[in-house]
């Protein structure tokens, strides 16, 4: 504790007598992110092998100018624990872990070939019995949400269970919670072991929309050049996003992955986001844009980013993350929509506009134009017609309309 802050830290006791912390005591505020700011200082001069998260320190050695694996881990943990020795931070022999090639961060287990769910918290999760009512659903979905990063298409396998969830929503548990609830501990069981992002590799984003749901995925190229998946995402849409155009449900997609990996992907560094719509590869440049767009711009104005053109048949990852068949809307969720009254303009009305539009001499030079365009008829045209706005034609119809 900082001289100033001691008397800060008083507590009276049953004795009558004031006693001050000389340390920072557990259970105030701001002891956690004081305590992570601390040993993040100390320990800056090593974080390049040995990055710290609170009390915990873990230290990934790989083999560097002819020395082994082994023999780069020994000389990381010397200039570990003699800094730890300087500064007098000491370390619980029982909860360490020395030369695995597994260790836990954070419920995964992360290794040299990548991250994967922590077996036992993946057992839990399969030993789950079926939820009898909201509160024990809402248990299951809290752990296995914290996985969902593995799971392809999680979002959409849960569908059943989220609507149970819903305010007002009536506990009803059919065949389809139940598929949703044994695929979700499938999917976990089945989960790919993802791989560890890589600051010094280029990353790349796929997208792709469907009518009912939108997916992404982000990947990097391993040392041998294949496609390694880092992190997936997707969500249905909205009401409201399913009426957008298809041009816009593509760009919503890729905006929805840039904000979901933008702890990635913000920076200098260049990054290419494949689609199958190949028309966005122009979109943000191009001047005729929609006002949704336009709204857009300034987000992606953050990145530095180029737009590739992949096939559906090729975009395989992000197109199935799009178009899983829970995400898809049913009858009973569609807006209904009816129509009223349809009207129509009679023939006789549009053969009126027509024989108008011969009549009318400033109409009249124009469909001629249109007939034999050239720039001589142009010139003679802007000069006879009047240099306004105003209506061109005017019809009464008060004897076939009311």
């Amino acid at each position: 504790m900082r001289e100033s802050d001691i008397p800060l830290t008083a507590v009276s006791t049953p004795s009558g007598m004031l006693w001050e912390w000389l340390v920072m005591p557990q259970g105030l505020k701001n002891a956690p992110a004081t305590f992570n700011r601390c040993v993040t200082h100390l320990l800056r001069s090593v974080r390049d092998f040995a990055p710290s998260y609170f009390d915990d320190v873990f230290i990934h050695s790989r083999a560097v100018d002819g020395k082994s694996e082994v023999e780069m881990h020994k000389e990381h943990l010397r200039k570990l624990f003699a800094l730890m020795r300087k500064h007098k931070l000491y370390a619980n022999l029982k909860k360490c872990i020395f030369g695995a090639s597994e260790k836990p961060v954070l419920g995964c287990l992360v290794g040299k070939n990548g991250v994967r769910p922590d077996p036992g918290k993946v057992r839990v999760i399969n030993e789950w019995p079926t939820p009898s009512n909201v509160k024990e659903l809402r248990q299951f979905l809290g752990l296995a949400t914290y996985l969902c990063k593995y799971v392809s298409n999680y979002a959409g396998k849960i569908r059943p269970l989220s609507q149970l969830l819903k305010k007002d929503a009536a506990w009803v548990w059919t065949a389809d919670c139940q598929q949703a609830f044994d695929a979700v501990k499938q999917g976990l069981t089945e989960a790919p072991i993802l791989a560890v992002a890589d600051q010094d590799r280029p990353f790349h984003v796929v997208c792709d929309a469907s009518d009912f749901a939108i997916g992404c995925a982000l990947m990097q190229h391993d040392h041998e050049g294949r496609d390694r998946v880092v992190y997936y995402q997707s969500r249905q849409l909205k009401p409201a996003e399913r009426n957008y155009p298809v041009h816009d449900k593509e760009l919503l997609a890729m905006k929805y992955a840039l904000a979901k990996f933008r702890v990635y992907l913000l920076g200098s560094r260049p990054f290419v986001v494949y689609t199958d719509h190949a028309s966005l590869r122009t979109a943000i440049k191009s001047p005729h844009i929609s006002q949704r767009m336009a709204r857009w711009l300034s987000f992606f104005a953050e990145y530095n980013f180029q737009v590739e053109y992949k096939p559906g048949r090729l975009n395989v990852v992000a197109d199935a993350l799009s178009r899983r068949p829970d995400y898809a809307v049913h009858k009973a969720d569609a807006n209904a929509i009816g129509v009223a009254r349809t009207s129509t303009p009679s023939s006789s009305l549009l053969d009126d506009v027509r024989s108008a539009y011969t009549k009318d001499a400033d109409a009249k030079q124009l469909l001629d134009y249109f007939a034999a365009p050239s720039d001589k008829s142009r010139q003679k045209l802007a000069k006879h017609l009047p240099q306004s706005t105003t209506t061109l034609i005017a019809l009464s119809c008060r004897t076939i309309m009311r």
